[in-house]
């Protein structure tokens, strides 16, 4: 085996890592950006709520057309476009002028974003082994709370700087040179011209052997799928709504201006990285000691959900330095989580069906993606952030219970012809 530096799987989750940084910085430009968008454009919660809903839906239209896309051409065509696409929906926000604008911006920015999770969760699947892949997750969706790490104080600066137009140009050209780096360095490990002969045989170890791909019919009549995408439906939300509403949430109820967010609001998404980070850590080394695939994950995922009841205590704290150190454990707790749950994927399907389920989990998350923040807005406009964290605070403890419930075991689904029962187990 080379020494780590020269083991390519490493290299090609440097670049996973790095476009989800991307991803989030992009996803953030307008929750950064909107204190001052919603004072210029005289905008309700109700309205900005509209908008934050059209970008979920977005991501919930894209979903299925772009985990076809990775399956069905590769990953290497599949991000290379996703990339390009959401990077132009990105840059033209600055030159929105209103709600309906921005909305219809935020839908063509979420069909591309979307493809960051059905990509990433298929070369991972393709490049490591099963014992790595939670850490590889791990670090992978870490990318998104990086990208919230950066985000407020470098779109803050911005804004300040040049302008809120800026906010949204930057990033986009840094999602344009990704797109050129993934498209002249990656490669199937099958086709990599610099993959080692041992590293290739220990990526592939422990692999099912390849087989067609399952019908996506098929794909739905397991419960493993039904159950991994309620899972999503309901965790998902919860972190879209911090990401979304906790520059407002600290503008309006805790008296916080543009710099001191830029200061400030990029914290709870550092621990969301530690957790995402030691979720895939921590069920690795378990898994490794003897537990099951399916008792490291239960035990990951539902300590993760019990750190994300502490959305209960954000509602009733009275002080912006107590609200804020209960969102870093929610968020930490939900990146724990969340990093088994993209794992428990590839855990329960093959690598050819990996995509699309993903893009079936996104769909999912969509949903009550599109229903969460307008929801979010009316009950804010109507009476306080109170019930939107209650709602927060239960959804990923539902979310867990209602995929080990559905699923006993987390094991290879028997996905009809061609995944026989024996190549499934």
């Amino acid at each position: 085996m080379p020494p780590l530096l020269g083991q390519i799987r490493w290299r090609i989750l440097a670049l996973l890592l790095l476009v989800t940084v991307i991803n989030f910085v992009d996803r953030q430009s307008l929750s950064v950006v909107a204190p001052i968008l919603r004072d210029e454009l005289k905008l309700s919660n109700t309205d900005y709520g509209f908008i934050v809903g059209a970008f979920q839906f977005g991501m919930m239209a894209g979903e299925f057309p772009m985990g076809w896309l990775m399956d069905r051409r590769g990953t290497r065509i599949g991000l290379t476009f996703a990339v390009i696409w959401w990077s132009l929906a990105n840059a033209l926000h600055a030159f929105a002028r209103s709600a309906v604008q921005f909305a219809s911006l935020r839908f063509w920015l979420g069909t591309g974003e979307c493809g960051n999770y059905s990509g990433g969760m298929k070369v991972v699947s393709a490049w490591f082994p099963v014992k790595e892949r939670t850490l590889a997750v791990g670090i992978f969706n870490g990318g998104s709370m990086l990208g919230s790490i950066i985000a407020p104080p470098l779109l803050a600066w911005l804004t300040l700087a040049y302008g809120w137009h800026a906010a949204f140009v930057l990033p986009s050209a840094l999602g344009l040179v990704w797109a050129i780096l993934w498209w002249r360095n990656y490669h199937p490990p099958a086709e990599h011209p610099q993959l080692s002969p041992a590293e290739q045989a220990y990526i592939s170890a422990d692999r099912i052997p390849a087989t067609a791909p399952p019908a996506t019919r098929d794909l739905l009549q397991r419960r493993q799928a039904w159950a991994i995408m309620a899972c999503r439906m309901l965790v998902g939300p919860v972190v879209q709504f911090y990401i979304f509403w906790l520059p407002e949430f600290l503008y309006r109820q805790h008296g916080f201006n543009l710099k001191t967010i830029g200061m400030f609001a990029w914290l709870p998404f550092l621990f969301g990285d530690i957790g995402s980070i030691m979720g895939g850590w921590v069920a690795g080394r378990l898994i490794s000691r003897g537990w099951s695939v399916t008792r490291a994950r239960r035990f990951t995922m539902g300590l993760g959900a019990a750190c994300c009841l502490m959305s209960l205590a954000v509602a009733l704290s009275a002080s912006a330095f107590y609200a804020m150190a209960f969102i870093c454990i929610v968020l930490f707790g939900h990146t724990f989580l969340s990093a088994n749950m993209f794992s428990s994927i590839s855990d329960m399907f093959p690598p050819e069906a990996v995509g699309r389920v993903t893009a079936l989990t996104g769909i999912a998350g969509g949903l009550s993606g599109v229903i969460f923040p307008l929801l979010t807005g009316m009950l804010v406009d109507k009476f306080s952030y109170t019930p939107v964290f209650v709602l927060a605070a239960g959804m990923p403890a539902l979310g867990c219970l209602a995929l080990f419930l559905t699923v006993r075991r987390l094991e290879p689904a028997d996905t009809v012809s061609p995944v026989t029962p024996s190549a499934a187990h």
